[in-house]
């Protein structure tokens, strides 16, 4: 009897041993992966030279399992349907020039320096926070927010909140501060014996320049951003002339700094001095190139160097036509336009860029489309810029950027075909991120 009761006991513990084990196990093992199916009426992946007609794409969890002719297959257990109709379908979109801790600041509110004398942290972040939504809502799922213009490393905690769900927002890569020279950089104009704060970090020299990087890098840097022009102007013969800053000893050591630790430097270059250091000193990007020599891009194309051109931004805000400032602002049109042709046809490496922050948030981010296309590029080459080359760019090819097998499901919809008019890109209607869907048109959400 004592023998049988023991070994009830011992089989009762068992089996409780055993259910507690498989309970750990089914926790361990999280939630049943989500399995979705959308439906587009036409797919856009970002690296083809043509679009396909009626495809279907499985996602499993946040990464994109298969693509196949719509209707040719079985739908996996499980999965939710996604029907988006006759819309056309394409990776989720990618800035590569953003500023989160800017919004195209009025001058008669104070303009720029109004930021960095008057708004606290706290009131810059909350803006930045809105930012990273309006750039989510218009299908941009990844940026490369390119410094934070005073707000330190402002930017390193709006990645963090957006990684860890706390606020919705895009795929971020970001530079932190920025760096640039003495007399390279706002706040200016105030009177000598005051100290006033500075929109990026200032060094002189390559041993300064090298602990910026270093510092910046430490504390979170996916990239790390080098002004080698500041103010630019109009002179005497009509050409236009921009400052220079850092020498190309001061980049060499903030290049050879970061891609010692394999990350990229990313050069503001208008024209001139300054533009022709950055390429010698080994960046990795020109922003902005407003005026590139033939000899300039021909380097370019030699190095491998991208050119991420920001063209609509400089449509905005144009001084008066008699002024100085006004002469500037249309010589930087002119020339952009020249530059951007150029390089295209030289087989530049372009990626897409806005410069938004410079303008509002509230505008269209995908309005560079339209200019790309009004400077020489077809759509789907436009389009790319802003898909599987930024992904080049960002060094995340295959996995962002492109819809295809095993890359991240960031997937966009337009109601009309951005091939016939890059302007539907300015009214995305459907936007998942990383598996999760975050917007959805009337009629398109899961069965």
């Amino acid at each position: 009897m004592c023998r049988m009761v023991i070994k009830l006991l011992l089989s009762s513990l068992l089996s409780a041993c055993l259910a507690h084990a498989a309970q750990a196990q089914s926790r361990d093992a999280g939630p049943a992966e989500r399995i979705w199916v959308l439906r587009a009426g036409a797919l856009i992946d970002g690296v083809s030279p043509q679009a396909r007609s009626a495809q279907e794409i499985i996602v499993r969890g946040n990464r994109i399992s298969d693509i196949y002719p719509r209707g040719t297959r079985a739908l996996p257990p499980g999965a939710k349907v996604i029907d988006l109709g006759t819309a056309t379908v394409l990776p989720g979109l990618i800035d590569c020039h953003t500023h989160l801790f800017l919004q195209g600041e009025v001058p008669d509110a104070g303009g720029y320096d109004v930021q960095l004398l008057k708004f606290p942290a706290s009131y810059r972040a909350a803006r930045a926070v809105v930012a990273a939504r309006r750039a989510l809502e218009q299908g941009f799922t990844t940026i490369r927010d390119v410094e934070t213009e005073g707000a330190g490393y402002g930017d390193v905690g709006i990645r963090q909140a957006v990684e860890e769900g706390y606020i919705p927002g895009p795929r971020m890569f970001v530079a932190t501060r920025g760096i640039s020279s003495t007399g390279g950089y706002n706040l200016e104009g105030y009177a000598p014996e005051i100290t006033v704060p500075k929109g990026v970090q200032i060094v002189d020299g390559p041993v300064e320049a090298r602990k910026a990087a270093r510092e910046q890098l430490d504390h979170g840097a996916d990239w790390i951003k080098v002004y080698m022009t500041h103010r630019s102007w109009v002179d005497a013969t009509g050409a236009l002339v921009s400052q220079p800053t850092l020498t190309v000893e001061e980049l060499h050591a903030i290049v050879d700094e970061a891609h010692g630790w394999h990350r990229r430097v990313a050069c503001h270059a208008y024209n001139g001095i300054g533009l022709q250091r950055a390429l010698d000193g080994g960046c990795d990007s020109i922003e902005h190139g407003l005026e590139m020599t033939d000899a300039q891009i021909a380097q370019m194309v030699k190095q491998g160097t991208w050119y991420v051109p920001t063209l609509s931004v400089y449509y905005y805000d144009l001084d008066p036509e008699n002024t100085p400032s006004g002469q500037r602002d249309r010589k930087r049109i002119s020339t952009h336009e020249v530059s951007f042709r150029k390089a295209l046809r030289a087989g530049v490496k372009i990626a897409f860029g806005t410069d938004v922050g410079g303008f509002v948030w509230t505008d269209p981010i995908a309005q560079e489309f339209a200019r790309e296309v009004e400077f020489g590029m077809t759509p789907m080459q436009a389009i790319q810029t802003a898909t599987g080359r930024a992904a080049e760019l960002l060094e995340q090819r295959g996995q962002l950027g492109v819809i295809a097998v095993g890359a991240r499901a960031d997937i966009i919809a337009t109601a009309q075909d951005p091939l016939k008019d890059v302007n539907a890109l300015k009214a995305v209607e459907f936007v998942m991120k990383d598996g999760a869907v975050f917007k959805a048109a009337a009629g398109s959400s899961p069965d």
